[in-house]
């Protein structure tokens, strides 16, 4: 997680590639058309338990733009190149809330884990009051950020991206889980991938290609 990944909208990915940096290199020659229908940045996750895992977003400037990257021939091309026998899923969605639990600086914790969950909860207002009224408890987890994101076409499934201190603290929060947290209770059920467990590896500011 980064302050590239303060966006509005996004579509994301978590899925498996052959090669990291070839699939990278070919994110990065899509720029031009990826920024012509209103994507923003790119950044790109790689898990540190599951080797050729990836978590990627892509920052989108409106609810319309989603509808274009999801349209776009450059991201069936991408699983191509991947070479995932299947799509995966693809989340598209609109932040809910973004909450710093930790006053701490991201250079004081360069170690930090990214936890991605892609899920489907009661209500989400109602989760959101949880978390909220948890938020000491997830400090005490060494939770630093916590970004919820709600799907446009399915207003009770969320993507929760989480910044944890460690890798060691992002394990154990995973195995135990705040009660506030009911988004990670169906991660790995039916088309929903288990955790993500990663760290950043590469940022696009597509307005700089441009």
């Amino acid at each position: 997680m980064s302050d590239y990944g303060l966006h509005s909208f996004v579509v994301a990915c978590d899925f498996r590639v052959d090669d990291v940096e070839r699939m990278w290199s070919w994110l990065q020659q899509q720029a031009d058309g990826l920024a012509s229908i209103g994507a923003h940045h790119v950044v790109l996750y790689t898990s540190i338990w599951e080797p050729g895992r990836i978590l990627v977003t892509i920052g989108i400037r409106h609810a319309r733009s989603i509808r274009e990257v999801l349209r776009s021939r450059a991201l069936f091309e991408w699983f191509d190149v991947s070479g995932a026998d299947d799509i995966p899923p693809i989340f598209g969605g609109q932040v809910v809330e973004k909450i710093d639990v930790s006053d701490a600086s991201a250079d004081e914790h360069v170690d930090r884990v990214v936890v991605g969950v892609m899920s489907a909860v009661e209500d989400v207002s109602a989760l959101m009051v949880r978390v909220h009224d948890a938020l000491e408890r997830f400090k005490r987890g060494r939770v630093h950020k916590i970004w919820v994101y709600r799907a446009l076409d399915d207003g009770r499934e969320v993507m929760v991206l989480q910044e944890i201190e460690d890798e060691t603290s992002a394990r154990q929060w995973i195995e135990h889980p705040d009660a506030a947290e009911e988004w990670s209770a169906k991660a790995g059920l039916g088309a929903y991938p288990k955790h993500f467990v990663g760290r950043l590896a590469h940022i696009m500011a597509l307005d700089e290609q441009t």
